[in-house]
């Protein structure tokens, strides 16, 4: 089998949305820009990306969302060693079509009241739904690995708290391990390292806001 040495999982760089929310009244989310600071991001971890990987071929998988292909492009990764597929079920969790900012920061509220994975937006999405999509996407990753030709590397260009739910899906968190969890920075990575037993290793763990408790519920 043709499994991958590494699997990066990199967040888009700024966009016009981490940096004035304001902007969803007027702009798709999927239509957002990158910053000129989340330009400089995506060029600044392309090359170290481009250290990893060296003269090794890459498979990408990038979310359709302008944000994203903007910041895949920005790595310079060598276009001879590195085919790129759009991937849908990569994208941005669904907050709803136009948004009402006032409407949105209620919903925030309740969300985190409520739960991150379990809270669906009006007419979006919740944390659970964007686990299941996820989790199709991996049944495909996996069929791909049957290939001996498959590379060595996995790239997915990607948003925070898709990153999260993938790990959480790989890995098998729970519900409360994932909930402890925060987004990484923009244009942050994680990297999923093949070790010699055959499993998968985090080269580094997310950061945690709170310890978190026992599946079901409730806080350590």
């Amino acid at each position: 089998m043709g499994r991958p040495r590494r699997i990066v999982l990199i967040r888009h760089g700024e966009s016009q949305g981490n940096h004035d929310d304001t902007i969803y009244e007027r702009v798709p989310d999927h239509a957002l820009e990158l910053t000129a600071k989340g330009l400089r991001q995506a060029t600044e971890a392309g090359a170290r990306l481009r250290e990893v990987f060296g003269d090794e071929r890459v498979q990408a998988f990038v979310s359709p969302y302008r944000r994203t292909w903007h910041t895949y492009r920005a790595l310079g990764l060598d276009p001879r060693l590195t085919r790129a597929s759009e991937e849908p079920r990569l994208r941005e969790q669904d907050w709803g079509n136009w948004q009402d900012i006032e409407d949105i920061q209620r919903q925030r509220k309740a969300r985190d009241a409520y739960g991150h994975f379990f809270y669906r937006f009006a007419m979006g999405e919740s944390g659970a739904d964007v686990y299941d999509r996820v989790g199709t996407f991996l049944e495909t990753l996996y069929r791909a690995f049957d290939k001996d030709d498959f590379p060595p590397n996995v790239l997915m260009v990607t948003h925070g708290l898709t990153m999260r739910l993938f790990c959480m899906r790989w890995f098998h968190w729970t519900v409360e391990e994932f909930e402890a969890l925060s987004n990484p920075d923009n244009a942050e990575t994680r990297m999923l390292l093949l070790q010699s037993t055959g499993r998968y290793v985090l080269d580094r763990p997310f950061d945690r806001w709170r310890t978190p408790g026992p599946p079901g519920g409730g806080y350590a």
